[in-house]
């Protein structure tokens, strides 16, 4: 059988070959807790944020073509199939990403600097301003997700039941929110990556 043909063998062949990789140049890294939970955090984020590029970049620009394309397939095909289960790979990667960046750093003992922004000290602690301004824009991102994208997606893909002006009201509620985390995702990026590769602010 061909791991490759399912989505679950084809992320446990990804990890055994990690793991193989790991083995065979003998970096243990991965064997040290915090590289295992920052591994995990960064794999999460790319398919919280790729999947989040995807709805703004490529499907809701389609569909309004789509919608527009009188004779044309329609859009029902991606409302009906690919939505529901994008946003459920979209609204679980947000959880985890957030749940093991927060794990990353309370293993750090850094989880309430970066929450306080690293200005409860005597001096300004930079790692946990610039961290933390990534944990604060990625909290309200996560927010959005769950608070404000996806129960307003279920009307609009008629999971729950709603009449034509919610659906209307809760297309605009999810499509601010969604665009608003695409804009914050960009300096929530550079919050992150800086933080761990010299980028003081």
């Amino acid at each position: 059988m061909n791991p490759l043909k399912s989505v679950a063998g084809t992320i446990v062949s990804g990890v055994v070959l990690a793991l193989i990789i790991v083995f065979l140049t003998g970096d243990n890294t991965l064997a040290n807790a915090a590289s295992a939970i920052i591994w995990l955090h960064v794999l999460a984020g790319i398919t919280w944020i790729g999947l989040l590029y995807y709805f703004n970049f490529v499907q809701v620009p389609a569909l309004g073509e789509a919608a527009s394309d009188e004779g044309g397939p329609g859009g029902a095909g991606i409302t009906k199939y690919v939505a529901p289960r994008a946003l459920w790979w979209f609204r679980w990667g947000a959880a985890l990403t957030w749940l093991s960046g927060a794990a990353y750093l309370l293993h750090r003992g850094q989880l309430h600097d970066a929450f306080t922004l690293g200005l409860m000290g005597d001096t300004v602690n930079t790692y946990a301003l610039t961290i933390g301004i990534g944990a604060w824009l990625g909290t309200i991102m996560l927010f959005n997700v769950w608070v404000l994208i996806w129960p307003n997606q279920k009307k609009v893909l008629g999971i729950v039941e709603a009449t034509p002006e919610e659906i209307a009201k809760a297309k605009n509620i999810a499509f601010l929110a969604s665009r608003s985390n695409t804009l914050m995702s960009i300096p929530m990026v550079m919050s992150m990556v800086g933080a761990g590769h010299g980028f003081i602010m």
